[in-house]
């Protein structure tokens, strides 16, 4: 990595980025255009005209939807070449999961397949699995599922009751169990199942192949939505795994699981992007076809901000997902340079930036609700029908902010995360946040008036990285060790952390497009300069909640005028910004930025 390319995972807490270092959608080359292309064309002729049918689980479809999908290579994107792959970096299969994102159920059946699915035997397998696996995975010849969660361990995902037990020839490892919501469950013919042997505290994966016996399952499961995705409880009975199919070492398997769902969450992500696109295309469409008082609702302010919001949120996240995805690739290109195998440079790449990767689940799963929310209020009494395109994102969107850890677990993660790198020496917190104490009783430095583009609004950037040091300072130091049971505080931290993150991406993707492509920057600025007034209010918000939890007397008078000090802008006329990012989309009829 170039030096200022060579930022840790949560550093930018702590650390400002220049817009050289980021990577933005708009840099993608014509290859990575190209894949992306094919799988949204995949999505026109394959899929969206046949949803209903997907719905319904129609015998075969999902199945054979999938083998097209392969036969396209659309499921080995990010497998190496000698495994049958294309062998393209991280952000490349960002970009196919964001594309293939508007497939409502096939999406999350070609995710799973592709990412927990697969990535545990590619990362974690020895060279004999991945030689008899991966090929047939990355074509579609074999499906796979993910075996984890069970009745009574959802979050707490250790505490699984399913045993693996060695049979008495030392061969076999006989499996029993129960596993729910089982993700493809109903046709792959691979599963990464996840059991304890003996009395291990920690789970130990296994790579099962359906053939193997010993596996029952109940009917699909009937949901809120994703209707058209495979969900089974699945049971297993002396089940026999050879020995062999022991996937990495013994108790390792909630390290996989963990690292797994890393990667599951980023790629989530990305697909509540490709969705949210969608729904938006749908929804201005919509508004310039829909007239009352002899006009297209477009031409009302309300629509005109709902239109304009859904693009911000959208624009923003897309800025901080593909930010992390180069980030995560520069590092896997400084591990294979310092000479790590390939596999674990994976997986030490994503874990690196693991803290971003929980916030980008979050935001991202967040705007898509209030994406096919607002598609909804559009299409008013429309919007309501099953008839209509925005019934089925509004139920289908719903299950992204309980995926791959619920929102809650992500956002406690988040302050976790960033809290032991700090004991552990890898973040230097404490320095800065003890600076940010000290400057509350200083003058403040008002500086010298800047001219750069986008310097005032570093400078906020900036103060509400401050206002965040300084609650989860104060907040450590007032708790101690009782600040890891303040969920709520916790969250409130997390909330600031998560803003800041998003508005400082989606800023320096402005700020490059100012130097890239002038027409484009012109939006980009609207809609960066929209959002970080809108992170400023709730991140004061989040703060004086959480001051207001545990600060008292003189101490909380004195965080609070810090809190008001670091959460100060000068006024910015979101209206006119607004208009302006609708009359674009209502020209263009579809999201253009």
């Amino acid at each position: 990595m170039s030096e200022n390319k060579a930022i840790k995972g949560g550093e930018f807490v702590i650390r400002e980025t220049p817009y050289t270092a980021v990577f933005i959608p708009e840099e993608f080359d014509e290859e990575a255009k190209m894949i992306r292309q094919t799988c949204l064309d995949f999505l026109d002729t394959e899929v969206l005209n046949k949803l209903d049918r997907i719905d319904a689980q129609e015998e075969g479809l999902m199945p054979s939807l999938m083998d097209k999908a392969g036969e396209l290579g659309m499921l080995g994107v990010s497998i190496p070449e000698e495994y049958g792959g294309f062998g393209k970096n991280f952000n490349t299969s960002m970009l196919v999961a964001d594309a293939v994102g508007g497939g409502f159920s096939f999406a999350v059946a070609l995710s799973a397949h592709t990412g927990i699915g697969t990535l545990p035997i590619l990362y974690y397998g020895n060279d004999a699995q991945k030689a008899k696996y991966i090929p047939k995975l990355a074509t579609g010849e074999w499906k796979a599922s993910y075996c984890l969660t069970e009745p009574n361990a959802g979050s707490d995902a250790n505490s699984g009751r399913t045993s693996a037990k060695l049979n008495a020839e030392g061969t076999h490892y006989l499996i029993n169990g129960q596993k729910m919501w089982i993700t493809n469950g109903g046709f792959a013919d691979i599963f990464i199942v996840f059991a304890k042997i003996d009395d291990d505290k920690n789970l130990t994966a296994f790579i099962v192949e359906k053939d193997f016996g010993g596996i029952t399952m109940n009917p699909e499961e009937h949901k809120l939505g994703i209707k058209g995705s495979s969900t089974r409880q699945i049971f297993f009975n002396d089940c026999p795994v050879p020995v062999e199919n022991m996937l990495s070492d013994r108790e390792n398997g909630f390290k996989i699981a963990v690292n797994i769902l890393n990667i599951g969450r980023i790629k989530l992500g990305a697909a509540t992007i490709g969705s949210a696109r969608m729904v938006i295309n749908h929804a201005v469409q919509y508004a310039n076809e829909r007239i009352q008082f002899n006009l297209p609702i477009s031409k009302f302010g309300a629509i005109r901000y709902k239109l304009a919001e859904m693009a911000t949120r959208l624009f923003a996240v897309e800025s901080a997902s593909y930010r992390a995805g180069q980030n995560i690739d520069d590092a896997y290109d400084a591990l294979i340079a310092g000479g790590m195998d390939e596999a674990k440079a994976k997986l030490k790449s994503v874990e690196q930036f693991a803290i971003e990767c929980a916030i980008i689940k979050v935001w991202c799963s967040e705007m898509l609700d209030y994406v096919v929310d607002e598609g909804v209020q559009i299409y008013g009494g429309m919007g309501y029908s099953a008839d209509a395109p925005m019934e089925r994102a509004y139920r289908d969107s719903r299950i992204n902010r309980i995926f791959e850890g619920t929102n809650e677990v992500n956002r406690l993660l988040v302050v976790d995360m960033l809290l032991k790198r700090a004991m552990k020496g890898e973040l230097d917190l404490m320095g800065p946040a003890q600076a940010v104490a000290g400057e509350l009783l200083a003058i403040p430095d008002f500086g010298d008036e800047d001219d750069a583009p986008f310097a005032a609004e570093k400078k906020i950037v900036a103060n509400l990285k401050k206002a965040g040091l300084l609650i989860a300072g104060a907040a450590v130091q007032k708790l101690m060790m009782s600040l890891s049971k303040e969920e709520e505080i916790l969250m409130n931290i997390a909330d600031i952390i998560g803003y800041v993150y998003i508005t400082e991406s989606v800023l320096l993707r402005a700020e490059k497009l100012v130097h890239t492509d002038a027409e484009k920057a012109e939006y980009a600025t609207d809609m960066a300069k929209i959002y970080l007034y809108g992170a400023i209010d709730k991140i004061n918000a989040a703060g004086k909640e959480a001051l207001y939890s545990f600060g008292e007397g003189d101490e909380l008078n004195m965080m609070l005028v810090g809190l008001r000090r670091f959460t100060k802008a000068q006024p910015f006329n979101v209206k006119d910004a607004r208009q302006r990012i609708a009359k674009r989309l209502i020209e263009e009829n579809k999201y253009c930025f």
